[in-house]
């Protein structure tokens, strides 16, 4: 009974095999490569979309794994993910790019800790590193500061839009049978008998096992059921993002040499031609304050002008943070939950590089839970189906094809990005849809270009209303209380003086 009082009504006829709480790139990840099991799964997140806490708040590269610590779980896990990223996108129809990286050195300390980054990367597995000159450097990159002394060079880094590739996870696993329950707040787990009970603010549902991937929350989830206490610590990252331009300054992502708070500030092109500064690395209390700051901008900035001393504010067209989980051991955390009951499984302190490392978390800590639940492989997989192509990526030829089999590719309804009506409709209609303006936006590029949704955000409105069958007043920004209008403007009265 005292089960009872303090858990509520627990649904017992909704057991689920696998309750994954998360719903970021590593659990969807994990959601994704669970789908190809037979069992009953679930993944649950607070937000109000898929991808709502770091992994819509990153630099977007792909690291190559020279720099993380020689045995550590972070460099396998990064060096692995980072080689299944170019197949994986290619499957998932997600845009990557592999223009390579510099690690640039401006004094002779600096330099030698490269020369030691080089030979770290090939002890992780990392190929065709190599110091270059100046000079060659300056020839790869003629904007760099032409004061660096040298620079390490990482052919094999590359970049990925870290919300296209979780929404495209998503939508995999959500086609196989994985349900996905948003707005919905973990508040705590209990093991009862042979099963986990997971609390949430929408009621109480039983499974087999958990995996706990919630990313800065991941922490006291952990220390709820665990007997081996972590230290998850939030650190915030500030950015500017800059307008496109016909010609990127730079091809590769430049790094300045990382400290012990992270890879550094860096500039970096990203997959859809614009270039981003930052991040900044600032250990904070509040896990989920992702607010900019004038001191923590200028820093940014201030980092930017020593790799490239023409950059400028002319063409940044917004600024934005977000929280990366670290945790104290310096190292990922993935596996079964030391210090808990049997069925608990995590995947926690991802912070730089988990978006590269994601994919091979995903598989490995998917296919333990499977070994430990004894589940089979489906008969039915349906593979990923690949995101159409981007109306603004398309040459003439496609847009008339794409125009002739659905006529809503001809009405353009952002201008700056090229979307078009037929896109902002098939991301409402994907498996895991947009359900709000910002979701449309990560979607399809609706509002990301130079007047940041000023012109196309009332259409986007529209069309959500229209697709989810919601009044007008119900869509939001981003979920929540974010509504975008608070009343209709009432007609005059006919006998009021005019």
């Amino acid at each position: 009974m005292r089960r009872n009082q303090e858990w509520g009504k627990v649904q017992l006829d909704r057991m689920y095999d696998v309750i994954i709480v998360g719903a970021g790139i590593i659990g969807c990840a994990v959601a994704f490569r669970l789908a190809e099991y037979t069992g009953n799964i679930a993944v649950i997140d607070k937000g109000h979309d898929v991808t709502e806490g770091a992994s819509k708040a990153n630099s977007g590269i792909i690291h190559a794994g020279y720099d993380a610590a020689v045995g550590s779980d972070k460099a396998r896990l990064n060096v692995k993910g980072a080689k299944m990223y170019p197949g994986l996108c290619a499957r998932l129809g997600v845009p990557y790019g592999n223009p390579g990286a510099l690690v640039i050195a401006f004094d002779d300390e600096e330099l030698a800790f490269i020369q030691e980054l080089s030979k770290q990367a090939e002890l992780n597995g990392v190929m065709g590193c190599r110091v270059v000159s100046r000079d060659e450097a300056v020839r790869m990159e003629p904007n760099v500061n032409p004061s660096i002394m040298s620079a390490l060079y990482i052919p094999s880094s590359g970049l990925v839009s870290p919300y296209e590739m979780t929404y495209a996870l998503a939508d995999s696993a959500k086609e196989n049978g994985v349900e996905f329950l948003l707005d919905t707040t973990v508040r705590a787990l209990l093991k009862v008998d042979d099963y986990w009970v997971v609390e949430t603010n929408k009621g109480s549902y039983a499974a087999k096992t958990v995996v706990n991937c919630a990313g800065v929350g991941a922490g006291e989830l952990h220390n709820s059921i665990s007997s081996k206490r972590v230290n998850i610590i939030p650190r915030r990252g500030q950015y500017y993002l800059l307008d496109k331009d016909k010609q990127l300054a730079f091809r590769m992502t430049l790094f300045q040499v990382p400290t012990s708070m992270g890879k550094g500030v860096l500039v970096t092109p990203t997959t859809h031609g614009n270039v981003l500064l930052g991040p900044t690395a600032e250990d904070i209390q509040d896990p989920f304050d992702t607010a900019t700051t004038r001191s923590g901008l200028d820093e940014a900035f201030s980092k930017v002008k020593k790799t490239w001393p023409d950059c400028t504010m002319r063409n940044v067209i917004t600024t934005f943070s977000g929280i990366r989980a670290h945790e104290e051991g310096d190292d990922f955390i993935v596996g079964t939950v030391e210090g808990a009951p049997d069925g608990a499984f995590e995947a926690i302190g991802i912070e730089s590089p988990g978006l590269s490392a994601a994919p091979a978390i995903g598989e490995e800590l998917g296919d333990w839970v499977a070994w430990y639940l004894k589940l089979p492989m489906r008969g039915d997989y349906r593979g990923p189906k690949p995101l159409p192509k981007a109306f603004s990526y398309m040459s003439n030829a496609e847009r008339a094809e794409a125009y002739a089999q659905n006529p809503e590719y001809g009405r353009i309804v952002c201008r700056c990005e090229q979307v078009t009506e037929a896109e902002v409709r098939y991301a409402i209609r994907r498996p895991c849809g947009a359900r709000s303006v910002d979701g449309v936006k990560r979607r399809t590029r609706a509002g990301m270009g130079r007047c940041q949704g000023g012109f196309c955000s009332t259409r986007v409105a529209q069309i959500l209303s229209e697709e989810l069958g919601q009044d007008l007043l119900s869509i939001t920004k981003l979920g929540g209380e974010s509504f975008l209008l608070t009343d209709e403007l009432k007609p005059k009265s006919e006998g009021r003086n005019r």
